[in-house]
């Protein structure tokens, strides 16, 4: 006879206690979605994973350092028996059964009174799979629906519907950092929310690639073609935000690297908040660490630095608006990263020598990183300015000063 098919529930554990029994490798997947449900999670176990012990350490559960008594369950909603033990397993889950507490085992799934399914996330939706008892059936199902969810092919919120159903007000701004060039190091909240955008604004530091993703019906505002200067640019890209989500738009403004490290979110951000608009920032990884790593280079390693400096090169040493204090930056002893220097770069290394930095530390200038375009240019601080001009590099790049650059394990392409 074929096994009954499970009734499948979301169970509403905020504020409930659960109990998890075992401190193993089951316990320590089962318990952070516990926590992540807000339930109250007690473990009963002679001992527990590093993992686990740090969260009893920081008091996020209730830690019972013994072996697991029938008492354990009274009370509680909801029963993990994390062993491998048969004989331990049976007697958790005779327990739960004899107080009508549903019990999850990991070590016999016919034994038990409740699954846990494999589960994807994506936003405020979940995804629950169960595949008839194979654990390999219902991960193979839930990945194909996780990709489809976080690349946007399959959208829960009808995405790119343009501006039919929009409520004046009621729109919303986030600014995602798309990560330093290759389109697959935005983070995966990132890639989700750009799915649900009905307007999205990038600049042209951002991935390229993500925007092949968006549905017909996105208005897509190239932010790098505004016919003005600089800050007339910034205040019209301002603008466009605010106006758009009081149209009712889910409006991405898509930057690339981080929206907080040079990228002027903080302005954006500000200028939302001035408006009523509702604003969300979602943090990228930021090129000034990796593109050097790309390129083989930690800005920080043991033995070698404990500082590292992320610097704008925007504006030379000695520009009246500059606010680097060079000489400062010169007397340090660890990494230093210059973005949008390449234009100043032989006057950044020569306010550095100036300041106390020996000519020959190692330098490295990367263009392009982390894409298939990458270039990497080495030479020492007092001759990279020339080095990079006989190469020809391009804007962007990243410029790492510092014996990290010359690691004998640094590599010129990481692909």
């Amino acid at each position: 006879m074929p096994d009954p098919t499970p009734y499948p529930l979301g169970f509403q554990l905020a504020g409930l206690p659960v109990l998890v029994v075992g401190g193993g490798a089951v316990a320590t997947r089962r318990v952070p979605p516990l926590l992540a449900a807000g339930a109250e999670v007690t473990i009963v176990a002679p001992a527990l994973t590093p993992a686990l012990r740090a969260l009893a350490d920081a008091g996020r559960v209730r830690w019972h350092e013994r072996p697991f008594r029938p008492s354990d369950v009274d009370g509680v909603w909801l029963v993990h028996a994390a062993v491998d033990d048969a004989a331990a397993a049976a007697e958790v889950s005779a327990a739960a059964g004899a107080r009508r507490v549903f019990c999850v085992r990991a070590d016999d799934r016919r034994a038990a009174t409740a699954w846990t399914p494999a589960v994807t996330r994506h936003g405020p939706v979940t995804v629950a799979v169960l595949g008839g008892g194979d654990p390999r059936r219902s991960m193979a199902v839930r990945d194909r629906i996780a990709g489809g969810l976080a690349n946007g092919t399959l959208d829960p919120v009808s995405r790119g519907s343009g501006s039919a159903g929009l409520t004046p007000g009621q729109g919303t701004v986030t600014l995602i950092g798309a990560g330093p060039g290759d389109p697959d190091l935005i983070t995966v909240k990132g890639r989700r929310l750009i799915a649900t955008a009905t307007v999205v604004v990038v600049d042209h530091l951002a991935p390229g690639l993500l925007l092949d993703e968006l549905g017909p019906n996105v208005e897509v505002v190239d932010a790098s073609k505004l016919p003005y200067g600089p800050q007339k640019a910034q205040d019209e890209i301002n603008q466009i935000l605010v106006d758009r989500a009081r149209a009712g738009h889910s409006v991405v403004r898509l930057k690339g690297g981080d929206p907080y490290v040079f990228g002027r979110g903080g302005e954006e951000v500000l200028a939302c908040a001035a408006a009523g608009v509702s604003v969300t920032v979602i943090p990228g990884v930021t090129s000034a660490f990796a593109v050097p790593a790309a390129a083989g280079i930690p800005v920080t390693h043991r033995g070698v630095t404990h500082e590292v400096v992320v610097v704008s090169g925007h504006l030379p040493p000695g520009h009246p608006k500059s606010l680097v204090d060079w000489p400062a930056v010169a007397r340090l002893r660890g990494t230093v990263c210059v973005l949008m220097g390449l234009k100043n770069l032989e006057a950044i290394a020569a306010a550095l020598v100036a300041g106390g930095r020996d000519p020959v530390t190692p330098a490295a200038v990367v263009q392009d990183g982390t894409t298939s375009h990458q270039r990497v240019v080495r030479a020492p601080l007092g001759e990279i300015a020339a080095a990079v001009r006989r190469a020809g590099l391009h804007a962007p790049v990243v410029a790492v000063i510092g014996a990290v650059t010359d690691l004998p394990t640094a590599v010129e392409h990481a692909g």
